[in-house]
């Protein structure tokens, strides 16, 4: 699992093909040729091998995510203010909506 501030080793897709053709020739393991290219787990290789079998793309995800408007990962687009009252006064009025619409959720306890 990625860590904050953690960093990833981006790879080219030339660099993957010689790898994986590396692999295909028969003569090293996944981890002889992952530790002679510095990959940080023979797994990577791995997983580039299988998608070479298949004949996938070896970044589908990235180049289905370039595109802002197809980006599933982009999320809602942030509203962005002109001053900090602006900003309070949109803060205020979703409160006041989300009161309105859950009046059970408001309540205090009055409770002695």
């Amino acid at each position: 699992m990625a860590k904050k501030g953690q960093t990833f080793q981006r790879y080219t897709e030339d660099f993957k093909k010689k790898a994986v053709q590396r692999y295909e020739k028969g003569e090293e393991s996944y981890r002889t040729i992952a530790a002679d290219l510095g990959l940080r787990s023979s797994t990577q290789l791995r997983q580039w091998v299988e998608k070479g079998k298949k004949g996938e793309a070896f970044d589908l995800r990235r180049k289905e995510t370039d595109s802002k408007e197809n980006n599933p990962l982009k999320g809602r687009q942030r509203t962005h203010f002109q001053s900090i009252e602006e900003e309070r006064d949109y803060l205020k009025a979703q409160v006041a909506y989300l009161k309105k619409q859950y009046p059970n959720l408001h309540k205090e306890d009055r409770s002695p």
